[in-house]
């Protein structure tokens, strides 16, 4: 059997890679000769430092995969074309996710303004809708990417971000925002999301984890710009001509990423792969279901404060300004912490990464939020140790996921999870709210909450690491 027979960064040229004996012993493969390269049950060789993509990249258990893995080991890390994939993934993040930080902006003016007849559960409603239709669109927009890439995904984003945001800018009735914003846009937002991550990976493999840091501190950056250009707009030009500019914005900005964006390995050739649907046997993977739950658990955790730190800070008697300036000091911190964490990760392994950020991020709950959250310094030290630890967040996920497939199949795994994830946005607020409620206004259940979660993430993390390595906290995974 050759060595360049096994592939997904496991042949010769990897430095990460199995070499001839360190193989499971299950594993048969060959190039292209008409043997199928099957792995029936994922083993762990001893001795495994670093990648380990191919330990899972076919375990789908009752499924004949006929793979090939040429081309997956030959990944560019980096170069003009690479780098430009990053940062038009930059772009179609931008505007995607910068939709979604926009909107407690919409809630303050839709509720107290342009449409006083409705209250502030319109807004309640729409963000609950498209943050929903956001991520549990993936588990079919993953596995079209993987088919058939991303040009047409990003272009279909494209139309709909504008045209929902022309709609809303004529909308009178709360059933026009939930329709043009929570559904349009929401579906939008999935068509862009999904493949702009998973586009990324098919170019970067060793430092996909920084690759992907860079392309996610979008988000960070649209959390600052969006809210405070859209403020300024209501107030020089109203609702309607606000949205307008807002829709030419994101148009110029996405365009770019459709030009920039790509996949460059063709689909799987198994049957599985010929039909962009779920495939829900994926969860037979070793360690991807421990996995699953604990980003369900540090998803569920950062919508906490992610959503309530701003009410948090008003509730402590400071003024408007101060919160809006928490606030950008969070997410000035989150785009530092999606680098590092990436960054890291490509050195020790996102499961190790994410280990570690998940409950440094639990410490800053409790170590400084909880106990000296009601003052001034307090505030600002937990808005930049939470912002950069929780930043990895975003960055982490996807490389993770990544670690347990094959690159091919990048888009189907990392937006089937990402549905599962889009359950703790639907559940995150109405659950919280009922915890403030209880407790008369104070918020110190949601720093307990917050802070036990992603404790539970770190732990759940650790199990879903020791499930594929085992106790060997030296390797690299």
């Amino acid at each position: 059997m050759s060595n360049s027979s096994y592939r997904d960064g496991a042949g010769p040229s990897s430095s990460h890679g199995f070499s001839e004996s360190e193989r499971p012993s299950d594993v048969k493969s060959t190039r292209t000769t008409g043997t199928s390269a099957t792995v029936t049950k994922p083993l762990l060789p001893s001795g495994i430092i670093g990648d380990v993509h191919s330990i899972s990249s076919v375990s789908r258990a009752g499924s004949d995969a006929a793979v090939d893995y040429h081309d997956e080991d030959d990944y560019p890390e980096g170069g003009l074309r690479a780098w430009l994939v990053v940062f038009g993934s930059w772009l179609a993040l931008f505007a995607s996710l910068g939709l979604m930080n926009v909107l407690a902006t919409f809630d303050t003016y839709v509720s107290a303004k342009d449409l006083p007849k409705h209250g502030a559960g319109t807004i309640g409603g729409v963000i609950s809708v498209y943050s929903l239709l956001s991520f549990a669109l993936g588990i079919y927009v993953g596995p079209f990417f993987d088919r058939y890439g991303p040009r047409y995904l990003i272009l279909a984003g494209i139309m709909c971000l504008v045209i929902s945001l022309i709609i809303v800018s004529i909308s009178t009735r709360q059933w026009h925002l939930i329709a043009s914003f929570g559904i349009l846009s929401g579906l939008g937002s999935a068509l862009l999301f999904t493949p702009s991550i998973a586009a990324i990976g098919h170019f970067f493999q060793k430092r996909r984890g920084l690759a992907t840091g860079v392309a996610t501190t979008a988000g960070s950056v649209s959390a600052v710009v969006f809210p405070f250009m859209v403020e300024k707009l209501f107030q020089k030009v109203g609702w309607p001509w606000a949205m307008r500019a807002l829709a030419l914005i994101c148009l110029a900005v996405t365009i770019g990423a459709n030009f920039l964006i790509r996949s460059r390995l063709p689909p799987l050739s198994d049957q599985v792969s010929k039909v962009p649907r779920p495939d829900p046997r994926m969860f037979a993977i070793k360690g991807l279901p421990l996995a699953a739950v604990a980003i369900f658990l540090m998803q569920f955790a950062a919508f906490l404060p992610l959503s309530y730190l701003s009410a948090f800070v008003l509730s402590k008697g400071f003024s408007d300004r101060f919160s809006f300036d928490v606030i950008t000091i969070l997410n000035a911190a989150s785009a530092f912490g999606r680098v590092v964490a990436g960054f890291l990760a490509d050195i020790i392994g996102p499961f190790n990464a994410s280990i570690i950020f998940t409950f440094l991020t639990s410490i800053a709950c409790f170590a400084i939020w909880l106990p000296v959250g009601a003052s001034k310094g307090g505030l600002i030290a937990f808005a930049l140790v939470f912002g950069f630890t929780s930043g990895s967040n975003v960055s982490l996920m996807p490389v993770t996921i990544g670690k347990l497939c094959p690159t091919r199949n990048y888009g189907r795994y990392f937006g089937t999870v990402y549905t599962i994830v889009s359950l703790a946005a639907l559940m995150a607020i109405p659950v919280v709210n009922a915890v403030v409620t209880s407790q008369r206004g104070n918020y110190w259940g949601v720093v307990v909450m917050s802070g036990a979660f992603y404790a539970a993430s770190a732990v759940v993390f650790g199990a879903a690491r020791v499930s594929i390595v085992g106790w060997r906290f030296w390797t690299a995974f």
